[in-house]
């Protein structure tokens, strides 16, 4: 005969702490100050010397209206009571446009265009991953898709820069690996949910030695990077075991040594690293001029479009962070990594009172994808880090790139419960057996 348990001792199932109900920030308040931010600074891109720059006027006046649209939308419409998230995006996003305007006003098309798909995907993946038997049904075939991307990346793809990682369609250029960013944290945050040791992170281990393996024969060795400590992050929260760690990054730095060793081409790429001084005319040319510029810049900055980085080549993308210091000067610059570090602090707090695993590792893992991302680019405008060629999220001129960078986004908000209002306005919810 079972034993029977006593009623005292029996496991109760715990409510959801609710994050942020006490203190939340108004989505009016958001967006007063988003507006004043943008009436200060976008007018120094329509206006050139007094003159008016039509394409740039028609962009940042679109930009303004969608942010509008989306605050009301979400407020009055769907009820949502936290948009911290979203006015995060919209204030770097915001910056990004003004950069580019500087620079290439013809562009703020594709930028506005692609500011739009990426709240579109934002919305959308909001929703799809709000319902966690709908993600488990749909990790396989996200799986497949991403590494299909990346094959046909691999056979298709036009080198540009020195890495094949572009593919042209109907003369619109498109970087599958971004995208494949989103399903990479998507499928590991779904495969890892529900595992319970170690060894089941074989499959996912699969998954992310051919997605990296591909991005290699890509030559696309930064975001490649950004793939692999994505990995870390999302095995070490679901297994805990800093040794298993500690051997899988073993085993990657054996295999870089290996590419090294028989693809001695690859090193070249880095042989400027901490001597571009050496190399200013050739391969270093990049590094010393955003170095030179960037202090140029001190404390307040040349002014939006007065100076000269722009006339250096990727100046609006792999040196966007360069811009920031000569143009708008290095404490503004500041607040900006300081805003990066702000989705690092909200991601901390909302993931531990997340309804499940799922959030808790796809909030975390995308927040450090974006983080990692923002060092790469910072720490290589400055020379701590070898120049990768990695976007500055949300700022950096790319399509591709504004869309998984708001789609990341989405993993983050689905993290915080305020992000459904049906499920935050009940009296009380509670995690079942699977959830933390």
């Amino acid at each position: 005969m079972p034993r029977s348990v006593p009623e005292n001792t029996k496991k109760k199932k715990r409510p959801i702490r609710r994050a942020g109900r006490h203190h939340p920030i108004h989505a009016p308040t958001i967006l007063a100050l988003l507006t004043v931010f943008e009436l200060i600074v976008f007018p120094q891109v329509i206006f050139d010397n007094g003159e008016l720059v039509r394409q740039a006027a028609i962009a940042c006046v679109a930009y303004i209206v969608i942010q509008y649209l989306y605050f009301i939308i979400s407020g009055l419409v769907f009820k949502k009571k936290s948009l911290e998230l979203e006015g995060i995006g919209f204030f770097l996003t915001a910056i990004g446009m003004a950069v580019v305007a500087s620079v290439n006003p013809g562009d703020l098309f594709k930028q506005v265009v692609a500011t739009v798909l990426g709240i579109i995907g934002f919305v959308i993946l909001t929703w799809l991953i709000g319902d966690t038997d709908r993600v488990m049904k749909l990790r396989m075939p996200v799986a497949a898709v991403a590494v299909l991307l990346l094959l046909v990346t691999v056979i298709f793809a036009e080198a540009r820069n020195g890495a094949t990682n572009w593919l042209f369609i109907g003369g619109v250029s498109i970087q599958p690996s971004e995208l494949a960013k989103v399903a990479f944290v998507f499928v590991g945050a779904a495969t890892l949910e529900k595992l319970q040791s170690t060894r089941s992170l074989t499959v996912y281990i699969l998954f992310a030695v051919a997605c990296v393996g591909m991005l290699f024969l890509m030559q696309d060795f930064g975001t490649a990077l950004i793939f692999f400590f994505t990995f870390i992050i999302i095995a070490f929260m679901r297994s805990g075991d800093i040794k298993s760690i500690m051997l899988i990054c073993g085993a990657a730095l054996i295999g870089a040594a290996l590419i090294l060793y028989m693809k001695p081409y690859v090193a070249d790429r880095f042989e400027a690293y901490r001597h571009v001084w050496e190399y200013m005319d050739t391969t270093g040319y990049q590094q010393t001029r955003v170095l030179t510029y960037a202090a140029s810049g001190g404390l307040f900055g040349a002014g939006i479009g007065r100076g000269q980085l722009g006339d250096v080549f990727a100046s609006t993308s792999d040196l966007a962070f360069g811009m920031l210091c000569e143009e708008w000067g290095l404490i503004f610059a500041v607040i900006v990594v300081l805003t990066f570090a702000l989705l690092a602090v909200y991601t901390v707090k909302c993931a531990p009172t997340s309804r499940s695993c799922f959030y808790s590792i796809a909030s975390c893992s995308a927040a450090g994808m974006l983080l990692f991302q923002a060092c790469l680019n910072i720490f290589g405008v400055t020379d701590l880090l070898p120049l990768t060629g990695v976007t500055l999220p949300f700022i950096s001129q790319g399509g591709s790139s504004m869309i998984c960078c708001w789609c990341l986004l989405a993993y983050i908000k689905a993290a915080d419960i305020r992000s459904y209002p049906k499920l935050y306005n009940e009296p009380e919810v509670v995690l079942n057996e699977n959830h933390v």
